[in-house]
Formats: C-alpha cells, sequence, structure tokens
C-alpha cells in the first residue's frame, strides 16, 4: 500500500508541476519589439535593438520582472508599414506576446496600431513623432517620444538666439516629415516668423537637389530638416555643393551628429540639432549616472558611439513595459495597459510618466520626456554658445 500511494503522490505531483500555471510561472516574459532592420532606415532600427537588448540584459542580470526573465521576440519591418502591420499581428497571435516596442517610422507605428486595438495589446512608441500617434484615440498606445509639436514647443524659447526670421522646409514625405512641417510652422507663424517653401523627398531618394534649388530662392535664413541621418548627409553634401547660405535645424533626434560629422564632414559645420540624449555630456542629462551607465555599456558592447542618440530609445521602452509588468503583477495584457498609466520611471533620456490629456492638444498616452539642442562646431558636438553660456 505505501509503494501505490508513494506512486500516486509522485504522479501528483509530476501532474502539478506540468501544470500551465507552473510552467508559467518560470517561462521568459515575452516582449515583443518592431523595428526597421533592414531597408531605408536600417541602421536607426538597429540601434534602438541595441539598447533594448541592454535593457533586457540589465533587467535579467538582477533576476528579471516578478521572477521571470525577459525575451525579446524581434521583428524587422523592412522600413515599410505593410511589413509593421504584419509583424504586430505576428507577434500578438502567433507568438503571444503581452506588449509591444514599436516601430521607430510615424507610418509604420500608425500602421500597426489597428492590430493593437483589434486584439486588445498595448505598445510603447519609442520614437515617432507624428502627433496622429497619441491624437486617434487608441486607448492602447503609450508614447515616450516626443510629437513634433512639442519638439516645435521645445525650440520655440531659442527662436532669436538662434535667429531665425525666416524658414523654409525639406521633409521627408512620411507622417513623420509631413506633422513636423506642420507644427514646427506653425510655431514659427504663432511667433511672427516667415514661412517659406516646404519641399518634400521619397523617404530612399539620394538626389535632392532640385528641391535644394526651389529653397535656395526663397530668401530664408534657415532650413529645417527632417529625415533619417543617411538621407541628411546627403542633402548637407548637395546643399554645400549648391552654396546653400543658411543654417539648418535638424528636427525628431533621430539624426546623430556624430555620425554626420563622420559622414558629411565640412558640410555638417554649424548645423543644429534637436536631441533627445546627450551622449557627449551624459552628466547633463536628467540621471546623470544612469545616463553615463547607459553609454559605457553601449561601448563596453562595441557599439557604433553614434547609435546612441537612437540606442537609448530601445532601453527606455523596453524598460517602461518591464515596469508595467512589474506593477501588474502578470503579463497580461489588459493589466499591462491599465499599469502603463502608474508608471513612472526614471529613464536614460529622463523622467516617464503618461499623461492622459497631454501637453500637444487632446490626446493620450503621452510622456514628456527631455528636449535638448546641440550643434557642430570645429567638427566636434558642443553645447550651441548660448546654451553652454548658462
Amino acid at each position: 500500500m505505501n509503494t501505490r500511494w508513494a506512486g500516486l503522490a509522485a504522479l501528483l505531483a509530476a501532474a502539478t508541476l506540468a501544470a500551465p500555471g507552473a510552467v508559467d510561472a518560470q517561462a521568459p516574459i515575452k516582449i515583443g519589439v518592431i523595428e526597421p532592420l533592414s531597408g531605408s532606415v536600417a541602421a536607426s532600427g538597429n540601434y534602438v535593438r541595441m539598447g533594448a537588448e541592454i535593457a533586457r540584459d540589465w533587467m535579467n542580470a538582477k533576476g528579471g520582472v516578478n521572477g521571470r526573465k525577459i525575451e525579446l521576440l524581434i521583428e524587422d519591418n523592412k522600413s515599410d508599414p505593410k511589413e509593421a502591420a504584419s509583424a504586430a499581428e505576428k507577434l500578438i497571435v502567433r507568438d503571444k506576446v503581452p506588449a509591444i516596442m514599436g516601430c521607430w517610422g510615424s507610418s509604420m507605428t500608425l500602421a500597426a496600431m489597428p492590430k493593437l486595438e483589434e486584439y486588445g495589446v498595448p505598445m510603447v512608441v519609442e520614437t515617432s513623432s507624428a502627433s496622429s500617434v497619441t491624437k486617434r484615440g487608441n486607448p492602447w498606445i503609450f508614447r515616450i517620444s516626443p510629437p513634433s509639436e512639442m519638439e516645435a514647443l521645445g525650440l520655440e524659447k531659442y527662436l532669436d538666439k538662434l535667429g531665425v526670421k525666416k524658414a523654409d522646409f525639406l521633409a521627408v514625405n512620411t507622417d513623420w516629415g509631413r506633422g513636423a512641417i506642420a507644427a514646427f510652422g506653425a510655431m514659427l507663424k504663432k511667433q511672427g516668423r516667415a514661412v517659406g517653401a516646404a519641399e518634400y523627398m521619397d523617404q530612399a531618394a539620394t538626389d535632392m537637389s532640385a528641391q535644394l534649388t526651389k529653397i535656395k530662392t526663397t530668401g530664408g535664413d534657415t532650413l529645417f530638416l527632417t529625415t533619417a541621418v543617411e538621407q541628411i548627409t546627403l542633402v548637407m553634401k548637395q546643399a554645400q555643393e549648391q552654396r546653400l547660405a543658411m543654417k539648418v535645424i535638424t528636427t525628431g533626434g533621430s539624426s546623430s551628429p556624430t555620425q554626420l560629422i563622420k559622414q558629411a564632414g565640412a558640410a555638417a559645420e554649424g548645423s543644429y540639432h534637436i536631441v533627445f540624449f546627450m551622449p557627449w555630456f551624459p552628466e547633463a542629462m536628467p540621471d546623470g549616472k544612469l545616463a553615463k551607465a547607459f553609454v559605457d555599456e553601449w561601448a563596453k558592447r562595441g557599439h557604433p558611439f553614434e547609435g546612441l542618440t537612437e540606442g537609448f530609445r530601445g532601453h527606455d521602452g523596453i524598460a517602461t513595459i518591464a515596469e508595467a509588468i512589474k506593477l501588474a503583477g502578470k503579463d497580461d495584457p489588459k493589466a499591462i495597459r491599465d499599469a502603463l498609466w502608474r508608471v513612472q520611471l526614471m529613464g536614460v533620456n529622463g523622467p516617464i510618466k503618461f499623461e492622459k490629456d497631454g501637453p500637444a492638444g487632446k490626446e493620450s498616452g503621452q510622456s514628456r520626456p527631455s528636449i535638448f539642442v546641440v550643434q557642430i562646431k570645429n567638427g566636434k558636438v558642443a553645447l550651441p554658445d548660448f546654451l553652454a553660456k548658462q
């Protein structure tokens, strides 16, 4: 009898261990990641991926979240909105992820958003800046990057010091580029500054000489440039060839000044750049210790320094989702969505907290990230004189 009961007890113990709850309690927590790992903006997407992997490794080294390790399921949207939507559906339906970070470009993020609402899965947006991302009323969207309106407000106080009197625009023909022109144009007009030409370029275009020729005739003193760093390099070189005598200000925070110095050389000299993380001056960030640790870890892994202005986004996006999972106590999509409203986290960029009525008008799920302006001077990244003297 003892042997019989012992065998039965062993079977019951094995069944308990095999029960879904027991297995799930030890299984990794899956987080989906959608980035452009190939295509026209692949460099940026891969830098975001690298930052996400640092966040994962740091958290797992400390025991994970609620005693479970984090696993990233990374999908390539190929710099294409249709691919972004397909990737979102795959991660949700096949891989059963309870949350996603993505999708870099605004057009890609907007394309994926209906899938989030259809299946009820939250996404933390780490890069996209089109205002429509948080204004479409999608309750599953939370953004840690600033919309173009917020960027424009951040630059507004420096217009006089920058000497902006009449501005022209050259932007990639996507939701991001169109949104940037609308936001910065509205801000300039409100401040009584003249607005000249608004020119667009395809995402894969390599010859922008026709647009620059038109801009050259307007008599403007400032060119606002919105696109990825590879295309910015080409524009700067072509502007130099045409002897375009205008100050250049890039928007979106995705143009690494370090990379521009390497790729554009003298053509980038004097240009200004809106950025959200300053790896050149980590001590000036809201949490200097965290910023320095991230910069050091990035270097330790052999990642290119110029990728830091994108890589921090990946770290902060994954850290935000992990914090929500910790608060929720489980990896359930609705519980994570509800917990995201309670997140109060210090990221590499600064404090992360979501608002139900954001600063850029009627929107929901927007955080207030840090915004900075840097300049390329004497072949190096520096604070503009008007900021360095503060």
